[in-house]
């Protein structure tokens, strides 16, 4: 491979990992060409996966500010799936992909600069996606919401029927009183004599 193409396929790796979302690093040895199309439906719109050479993406990963710790990852056959979107659907991807076909080995990846293991990535395959996250969120708010709307407009009906309430008490409290029960009233002060 000529320097001019060798940094430019540096240049477009380096680019590739500071504008993904994360990036999963794999072994591809064994799947065939029609597996690794599949792969890549299976990925989805928001990711793409390349057949990378170790020691170009190396240098790519160092210039990009990734982790030492990737390069280590980088032996074998290697293929990245650089993901732009939604990393939790990229990973499902990958995981329900390497159960269906063993020969695709997940080494570990990206999300953020940090670093994961196989076993991170399979756990934020078991998240759902984050339109699903975005929408349980949206429908709880929506419901605290309603909750709020609900008690503030039950406000003044329960300020009214207080107020009728104290009202009801304080005839029945009038209306039934000591004088009003039968007992006797109280006696008329001495009337003074005018003159």
């Amino acid at each position: 491979m000529a320097r001019a193409v060798k940094e430019s396929t540096v240049a477009e790796l380096t680019e590739r990992f500071q504008n993904s979302s994360g990036a999963v690093l794999t072994e591809y040895r064994g799947l065939t060409v029609a597996q690794v199309k599949e792969l890549r439906q299976a990925l989805g719109q928001d990711a793409s996966f390349s057949v990378v050479k170790n020691t170009l993406t190396k240098i790519a990963a160092k210039d990009a500010g990734i982790m030492a710790d990737f390069g280590d990852l980088l032996a074998g056959p290697s293929a990245i799936a650089f993901v732009g979107g939604d990393v939790v659907q990229a990973a499902k991807g990958l995981r329900d992909f390497s159960k269906a076909n063993p020969l695709l080995v997940i080494k570990g990846g990206v999300l953020d600069g940090k670093m994961l293991t196989p076993d991170e990535i399979t756990k934020l395959a078991d998240l759902e996606s984050r339109d699903v996250l975005l929408a349980k969120l949206a429908g709880a708010m929506k419901a605290t919401m309603s909750g709020a709307a609900a008690t503030f407009a039950a406000l003044p009906s329960q300020m009214a029927r207080l107020m009728a309430a104290l009202e009801e008490k304080k005839s029945a409290e009038g209306g039934t009183g000591p004088a009003a029960a039968g007992d006797e009233p109280a006696e008329a002060a001495p009337a003074e004599d005018a003159g």
